[in-house]
């Protein structure tokens, strides 16, 4: 199989994990696979990558002054896109996120390569601006699949687009022993993962801890990921007292160590698609708490089976799931025990069969 995966950049982000296990899979396999991406290649990618595949970076990521600088660098988007993939070949495209995704499609028009969209996140809950919605509108039709993580963020899609729309959930990969701690962190302290960024909900979490750190002065949150709240995340510590209790870690390239030493892990997502970081910290067995957001958690959580499920936004809510676990360290083994079991439920192995069952359907229709 010869298949071009297209994304913006490969830096820290869920989506961009998903697709270099995808690649590495791939290439593990000898398939011919090769990445393409809009920057310029100046940093390397986040995730490593199979020395096998071959990665083509655009240096496409140009900002944009105002609307004709924008109209006039997405042409030439399309143009040196739609010249790639002629020049490439692929039996399939396989493209990740909303605007690089309608790149792709008006890319590929009238080339015959089959093109399978991806949408990491519930289109319901954040806007990508009112000209890029209206060209998703038009363009999605035309791709030979539109894959969501999940049904209810397919179901945001108009019916023409549901009809071409396939769900395959992100694979929750086991933890390998080269992964575990070898940094001592002082405990005890939970977790959160996630960009420093308002979908992520940090500022929910703060507030839930400050309503319960008092009881228990012991304890601390480290939360590990980067993003442009930084600033106001840090003034927020100062305003509620957290000082020396919560921790800004930054991104980590090795989540794991931090995991690995954790009591349990919190996701305040305002919203989701199928976050990873709730599977990685499951597979290392860490009983979790998350928000219920629109889409995510609740697919993976079975709620007080493995893991703890909050109305989302809900402060005093998550505050009490909070302290259910850290007062409570046999619910936190009773959690814990079933929460491996989501690398079974959603196995490297199942999730890209799921791929590949899709991939021989399309280019077989070609």
């Amino acid at each position: 199989m010869r298949l071009t995966l297209v994304i913006h950049a490969l830096t820290a982000g869920g989506a961009e994990r998903v697709m270099s296990i995808m690649a590495n899979y791939w290439a593990a396999k000898g398939w011919d696979i090769t990445l393409v991406t809009m920057d310029d290649g100046s940093i390397a990618p986040f995730y490593e990558l199979d020395s096998r595949i071959k990665h083509i970076p655009l240096g496409l990521a140009i900002k944009s002054p105002n609307f004709v600088w924008a109209t006039w660098h997405n042409l030439r988007r399309v143009f040196i896109l739609r010249n790639t993939f002629y020049q490439l070949h692929p039996d399939a495209v396989i493209s990740f996120l909303d605007t690089t995704n309608i790149l792709t499609l008006l890319a590929t028009g009238s080339l015959k390569i089959p093109v399978i969209v991806d949408e990491q996140n519930h289109p319901a809950m954040y806007s990508i601006g009112k000209s890029w919605e209206k060209l998703r509108t038009l363009t999605y039709p035309q791709a030979s699949r539109v894959v969501a993580v999940t049904a209810r963020a397919l179901s945001y899609f108009s019916p023409a687009i549901q009809s071409r729309g396939y769900v395959i959930p992100n694979p929750a990969l086991s933890v390998s022993h080269e992964n575990l701690a070898t940094l001592k962190l002082e405990k005890p302290f939970f977790i959160a993962i996630g960009r420093l960024e308002e979908q992520k909900g940090f500022d929910i979490l703060l507030h839930a801890f400050e309503q319960v750190a008092n009881s228990y002065p012991q304890w601390k949150l480290i939360i590990l990921g980067e993003g442009s709240l930084r600033p106001q995340l840090e003034a927020l510590i100062c305003q509620l007292n957290l000082v020396g209790r919560v921790q800004l870690q930054g991104i980590v390239k090795n989540p794991f160590s931090f995991l690995q030493q954790a009591e349990f892990f919190v996701m305040s997502s305002r919203y989701e698609g199928f976050p990873n970081a709730l599977c990685e910290a499951m597979a290392c067995g860490l009983p979790v708490i998350s928000t219920d957001c629109l889409s995510g958690p609740r697919e993976i959580i079975r709620d007080n089976v493995d893991g703890i499920l909050v109305p989302s936004e809900d402060v005093s809510a998550l505050a009490t799931a909070i302290e259910r676990l850290i007062a409570d360290q046999k619910e936190r083994q009773r959690l814990a025990t079933r929460a491996v079991e989501v690398t079974e439920r959603f196995s490297l192995e199942k999730v890209m069969n799921m791929w590949e069952a899709l991939l021989v359907e399309v280019i077989s229709q070609k």
